[in-house]
């Protein structure tokens, strides 16, 4: 499969470490030093484009990449106001995209142990709840895209939380559901959701230990793709 990196940061380099491993080709690499090669002539040679870059450039990059006709798959966060334009953008042009908010199997598999604990929790009001994240301090974003999928699939299912904030609440059953953000080297990133009580606390917590995990994720959801046509998670790709 031929790839077309859009970012090369961090992500980008240990993505291209793995698909190349993987047996696959890179047939550009778009990062600002060259924007000047992100254009039809240079994309036209890739099967799909994986999209890693900045919360300002996301929406642009990958409207371009539709517009191209090029399967997309993006992993930027921070820039989700403009996610429904993509998806009908993508309708539209009878395009693919792809987006996860954090593409690692182990993160993908948490999501859906916190959507079933929060069922579960929903009619034991004296438990409250929070979502604490911890990420390297080049991270752009906060809170990361994971704590807000993670927050969004709380609120749906507990009633007594409303919205999430990054206030700490004045009282502890506020309808606000509150996420810390710690930014710390060299940390890739964890993510915790805790139940607390008078009585007790439940506590689940998913730890990256490299962001290969959130690499390979990004390239088996390129080797998933071909072939489709819509809008597309990760829960698609892992078939969760």
């Amino acid at each position: 499969m031929n790839i077309a990196l859009i970012g090369y940061g961090k992500m980008g380099q240990t993505i291209e470490e793995i698909a190349l491993r993987r047996g696959h080709s890179i047939t550009c690499k778009i990062s600002s030093r060259n924007l000047q090669d992100f254009n039809p002539r240079v994309l036209q040679w890739a099967d799909v484009a994986i999209e890693f870059s900045t919360p300002e450039s996301a929406y642009l990059n990958i409207s371009q990449c539709l517009d191209i006709g090029i399967p997309v798959i993006s992993g930027t966060t921070g820039w989700l106001l403009k996610k429904g334009e993509v998806e009908r953008k993508c309708i539209e042009k009878k395009g693919t995209f792809l987006y996860a908010p954090n593409f690692s199997i182990g993160v993908n598999i948490f999501f859906e142990v916190n959507k079933r604990l929060a069922a579960l929790m929903n009619k034991y009001e004296v438990y409250d709840v929070e979502i604490s994240e911890m990420h390297h301090v080049a991270k752009q974003d906060k809170p990361s895209g994971t704590a807000i999928s993670l927050a969004k699939d709380i609120i749906d299912r507990i009633a007594r939380k409303k919205v999430w904030t990054i206030t700490p609440p004045h009282d502890k059953n506020s309808r606000n559901l509150y996420i810390e953000s710690i930014r710390k080297d060299p940390f890739p990133g964890t993510h915790s959701v805790k139940y607390t009580s008078d009585i007790d606390d439940i506590e689940i917590i998913h730890t990256a230990h490299t962001r290969k995990g959130f690499a390979l994720g990004a390239v088996l959801a390129a080797e998933w793709i071909p072939g489709k046509t819509g809008n597309f998670t990760m829960k698609d790709v892992l078939e969760l």
